[in-house]
């Protein structure tokens, strides 16, 4: 399976954006889908997560409150919306789709995506 990250872009502090994972290929039948970000100079951070058939999600305690992750098992896709956002949210998003595990501190087995560009700014 390939994944496609998409929808990262520039937004301003307290604004909202979607990110979009696509899983082209075959129909994704692994556990679950994940997002990670990593900020300049510092290491990959686990955001949050969802199991593919019973949708449970897993977030970074942090981010609670502000991200929602949702899929669309019909569309292959999982999202990441992000509300409310700070300008330590800037960092390169990426996906991974596979087995697991999800959470933080715990390195998945999966297939990664390539990033997409989120950027908080005035």
């Amino acid at each position: 399976v390939q994944l496609q990250a998409s929808g990262g872009g520039l937004v301003q502090p307290g604004g909202s954006l979607r990110l979009s994972c696509t899983a082209s290929g075959r129909t994704f039948s692994g556990h679950g889908m994940g997002w990670f970000r990593q900020s300049s100079g510092k290491e990959r951070q686990f955001v949050a997560a969802i199991t593919w058939r019973g949708g449970v999600t897993f977030y970074a305690d942090s981010l609670k409150g502000r991200f929602l992750i949702s899929r669309d098992i019909a569309e292959n896709t999982m999202y990441l919306q992000m509300n409310n956002m700070e300008f330590e949210d800037t960092a390169i998003y990426s996906c991974a789709a596979g087995e697991g595990p999800w959470g933080p501190d715990l390195t998945p087995s999966a297939t990664w995506g390539q990033g997409t560009l989120v950027t908080v700014s005035s």
